[in-house]
């Protein structure tokens, strides 16, 4: 059965935010945050369109997102950012992906059970996962099979914060003092900052999927478009309200469409005043408030729309972020799973 929401993905757009990040670190190789499921768009199918591009290393939360992945390309590794709980072990042990090893508890798990391959997250001033650089130079990872060792940018964002080049001299500091194969500082914006920041691994999120991570972020292109069917076309009376709460009155006789979309799928009640779809050149504006399964456009500009027509919705991340208030991050995640994911 066909839905009437629907997102339109583009794959190229997706390999060629990829082929731009890795141009930016020409010495490191570019991997692929693909947690919470390829940030909404779908894991599995981002992963597979970024191996085909030539893509080897991905990245994802938790051992659950690992299996649903299904199997792996040939030649691809992946990585469990969120570590190994005890009840994660007989999945863990017995997956090909490594897990990154985040805490004291942790490492000593993996090395009573005989663990493989890791990877290890050591903290530099963000104070969210990882061991300490004290501990990771203690010989506690003697006799691991590391990887890779990583780090993570607070405030990469943000160039001029002081805590980036802090963070870059404290992870350069562990050259040689950790027994990884490889070093993997730098994020999204952590790539914007420079070569400097790019080691041997970085791993994009945000900016594979059209998201601008920081100042230099704009040349990336959107992947991602959002589609409503209209349910019906109905015409509104001068005067007359629209939607819960009256909250939107009618100034001159209006044509308003009717979509099948809501904030229960993603398009939030903040966008009220600012939102708007477009019908071929037609911008038609949203009117009234956003319901949770509703929404309604002042069509009175595309006088040939009718029932069953698709709307595109804007879906401009660092304008609607602006909007609502809220995070590129939390605007792709909250894409709802009412909406047909197609790949173009």
């Amino acid at each position: 059965m066909s839905a009437p929401l629907r997102l339109d993905l583009d794959g190229d757009a997706l390999v060629a935010n990829w082929r731009w990040l890795g141009a930016r670190v020409p010495d490191a190789a570019c991997g692929a945050a693909i947690k919470a499921n390829g940030y909404g768009l779908g894991a599995a199918a981002v992963m597979w369109r970024l191996a085909d591009a030539g893509c080897r290393d991905f990245f994802v939360a938790t051992w659950a997102e690992a299996e649903r992945l299904g199997p792996l390309p040939e030649g691809v590794t992946l990585s469990v950012l969120h570590g190994v709980r005890a009840e994660d072990m007989g999945v863990a042990l017995a997956h090909p992906a490594r897990p990154v090893l985040n805490s004291v508890d942790q490492v000593r798990r993996w090395r009573e059970a005989g663990g493989g391959a890791c990877d290890v997250m050591v903290d530099t001033g963000m104070n969210r996962l990882g061991i300490s650089a004290a501990e990771a130079t203690s010989g506690l990872l003697d006799g691991l099979a590391i990887e890779t060792v990583l780090s993570h940018l607070a405030c990469a964002d943000d160039p001029n914060h002081p805590l980036n080049a802090r963070q870059l001299a404290d992870f350069a500091a562990l050259a040689g003092r950790v027994g990884a194969r490889r070093r993997s500082l730098a994020n999204s914006a952590g790539i914007l900052l420079g070569a400097d920041y790019g080691f041997d691994l970085v791993r994009p999120g945000i900016a594979l999927y059209g998201g601008v991570a920081g100042p230099g972020g704009e040349s990336v292109t959107p992947v991602v478009r959002p589609m409503a069917q209209i349910l019906q076309m109905r015409d509104v009376p001068e005067g007359q309200d629209v939607g819960y709460g009256a909250t939107w009155a009618a100034g001159r006789p209006t044509r308003a469409a009717i979509l099948n979309v809501g904030y229960a799928d993603g398009f939030l009640r903040a966008l009220g005043a600012s939102g708007f779809g477009r019908l071929g050149d037609a911008i038609l504006p949203v009117i009234g408030r956003v319901s949770m399964d509703l929404l309604t456009l002042d069509a009175t500009g595309a006088p040939d729309a009718r029932e069953g027509d698709w709307v595109a919705l804007d879906f401009d991340l660092p304008r609607v972020s602006q909007a609502s208030g809220l995070s590129q991050y939390e605007l792709l995640t909250g894409l709802g799973s009412r909406f047909e994911r197609r790949w173009c």
